[in-house]
């Protein structure tokens, strides 16, 4: 069994155990009565002066690199990302495999005004209620982990519900899923799930992907300003970078010069 079957397996437990704490039908409630709801697609429109959207994440550990940053302060970190210009937030909410939590989401959004996505292995659409009823005003989709009925389900779940969904995926075929069901913010992700190893030239080879309409975002392994300017000149101009700025001595300073700002 591989690290990503691994984690959907523990997730699918997790989901059940929490269904019986909190009944969907209550989430889905909580998540219809929000008037808060900020647009995280909006904030990934490409800037005329090509300075890049970065999706800064929050991210305390991974089962590849063990802890992060230990004792992370997630509304410390939500406000220095804002400083530095991010245009959007990603916060991990796994426990076992990530260390993170609906908490860490709830506490970074309160502290800034950035839209904020809930990044975990949604496999139900139980979580898309949780993550709405949390405070999440997007979620993340992963192709490889959810049959097209499924993701189609998912898709108009968070379109009734106000929120934007980042589909994720890593092959052509993972691509051509996420354009048939209708999304509109396709993840291309260097890291491959089943190994953890990752690549930037996952992202070059399937920027030519890309279906009318659709907007992309490089996930994974982005550490530099020259990887984010190869990548732009294969046409991406939205990145999502968790690890080097949580391990940044100054996570505003880093992200300013990721995006070719100024101090």
């Amino acid at each position: 069994m591989d690290i990503l079957e691994r984690i959907v397996q523990t997730k699918r437990a997790e989901v059940d155990a929490a269904a019986r704490r909190v009944p969907e039908a209550r989430l889905r409630a909580q998540a219809a009565g929000r008037r808060d709801i900020r647009p995280f697609f909006d904030a990934l429109t490409e800037s005329p002066t090509g300075t890049p959207n970065i999706i800064a994440e929050i991210k305390r550990a991974s089962p590849s690199k063990g802890v992060i940053c230990a004792g992370l302060d997630a509304a410390a970190q939500a406000r220095a990302y804002a400083a530095g210009g991010a245009a959007a937030l990603s916060v991990l909410t796994d426990g076992p495999y990530f260390k993170g939590s609906l908490d860490d989401l709830r506490t970074a959004r309160a502290a800034v005004d950035l839209p904020v996505l809930r990044k975990d292995f949604t496999i139900s659409a139980y979580q898309i209620c949780e993550a709405a009823a949390a405070g999440a005003d997007a979620v993340l989709l992963i192709v490889r982990i959810l049959a097209p009925s499924q993701l189609r389900e998912y898709l108009a779940l968070t379109r009734e519900l106000g929120l934007s969904a980042l589909v994720e995926t890593h092959t052509p075929a993972e691509m051509q899923t996420a354009l048939a069901c209708g999304a509109r913010l396709v993840g291309i992700n260097n890291r491959d799930l089943k190994t953890f190893a990752t690549s930037l030239e996952t992202t070059v080879r399937m920027a030519s992907h890309l279906g009318p309409g659709q907007r992309a975002v490089a996930e994974s392994g982005i550490r530099s300003r020259a990887d984010i300017q190869g990548l732009q000149a294969a046409g991406i101009h939205n990145f999502l970078i968790g690890e080097s700025l949580v391990r940044a001595p100054d996570p505003a300073a880093l992200l300013r010069n990721l995006r070719g700002v100024a101090p």
